[in-house]
């Protein structure tokens, strides 16, 4: 494994796991008032369109990261419908 390789896995890491505290505190909580459904299908799109250059490119390191992050987003915005306030339902603060 080169220079290149280990600093490509280091940045996908830390990308892919980014909004894993977010995804932990929706889950503790069991709020997800502040998720913005605009930015998750922002997010979806882009992520989607990496996973493609990286098949494209039969880059694994692409790959994998943008899969991972394309899960856990996923994974929030399902929590995110499930524990939205619900109508007329005045939000905790």
């Amino acid at each position: 494994m080169d220079r290149e390789q280990v600093i490509g896995i280091i940045a996908s890491t830390g990308t892919a796991v980014s909004l894993l505290p977010q995804l932990i505190k929706i889950i503790k909580e069991k709020k997800a008032e502040g998720t913005s459904p605009v930015m998750l299908i922002v997010l979806f799109t882009g992520l989607g369109f990496w996973i493609t250059y990286g098949v494209l490119k039969n880059d694994w390191i692409i790959i994998s990261a943008n899969t991972i992050s394309f899960l856990l987003n996923l994974a929030m915005g399902i929590l995110a419908i499930k524990y939205r306030p619900k109508q007329g339902t005045p939000i905790e603060k």
